[in-house]
């Protein structure tokens, strides 16, 4: 039997990815804060920045068969936290959750985390080593009280969290590579989603944004959803350690603003 989780599975992205992939194995565990109600899943409540209630994810995923794939897409959005819960769940629980799924890898296993555009953005402002050492490894002693001394906007802590998750997931590329795993991640750009829809009621750089994309429009759940599917499938077999950009050129569009 076959397991493939996705969290942040309730609505947005990761809803249109548990639709996506819900033939792709024998149980298809989804999960979020509170367990989903969806048809032919398994519902799970995990908090993922809970070590305890991510090491209990993964042992039900151990107890219901062999690991197939993952899909993190759980996460908080800048107006959903302060800096610190922030970091705590988009960064920190991405870290936790690759961590306690490495011991059941098998070779085929995948996964895919949602990073985000804006860790691509920032940097356009001017690269910042410290904060790029800081987010290298949410492991080390105090990380979030060092977070959160180094930001005073949720806004750009997301992105610098979501910047680390970039690398998280590269270097669990490596460590999962071993077993005959593999790991990237995903930036999705302007979203049309709930949590999407509500960044862009209160920060007026959206449609800033969105006015300087080339496509001229928002990008869609299930698209996000096919990229990932793709991502998990034997078709990219030879696929690891990267991060895929899907923002329909903004980042090209925001880049012509900055230089400006």
């Amino acid at each position: 039997m076959t397991v493939l989780v996705v969290t942040g599975a309730a609505s947005g992205m990761g809803r249109a990815c548990v639709e996506r992939l819900r033939e792709r194995a024998d149980h298809v565990l989804a999960v979020d804060l509170e367990a989903p109600e969806i048809d032919g899943t398994v519902g799970v409540a995990c908090d993922v920045s809970n070590p305890s209630a991510v090491a209990r994810l993964a042992d039900e995923v151990r107890q219901r068969g062999a690991f197939k794939g993952l899909v993190h897409a759980a996460g908080i959005s800048p107006t959903m936290g302060e800096v610190r819960r922030v970091f705590e769940v988009d960064l920190v629980g991405t870290q936790l959750v690759l961590d306690a799924f490495e011991p059941l890898v098998e070779p085929g296993s995948a996964a895919v985390c949602f990073a985000s555009s804006s860790a691509y953005q920032v940097v356009l402002l001017g690269p910042d080593p410290k904060l790029d050492a800081l987010v290298e490894d949410p492991r080390v002693d105090r990380f979030l009280d060092r977070a959160e001394a180094a930001f005073d906007n949720s806004g750009v802590a997301y992105a610098w969290a979501k910047r680390g998750v970039i690398r998280a997931a590269a270097r669990a590329a490596v460590s999962w590579g071993r077993s005959g795993g593999r790991v990237n991640s995903l930036s999705p750009g302007l979203i049309d989603t709930g949590m999407g829809r509500q960044e862009f009621e209160l920060q007026p750089i959206m449609q800033v944004m969105l006015d300087n994309t080339p496509l001229g429009r928002l990008g869609r759940a299930d698209e996000a959803a096919a990229l990932a599917a793709y991502l998990l499938s034997d078709d990219a077999s030879f696929v690891s350690g990267i991060d895929v950009l899907m923002d329909g050129g903004m980042l090209e569009g925001f880049r012509g603003i900055v230089s400006r």
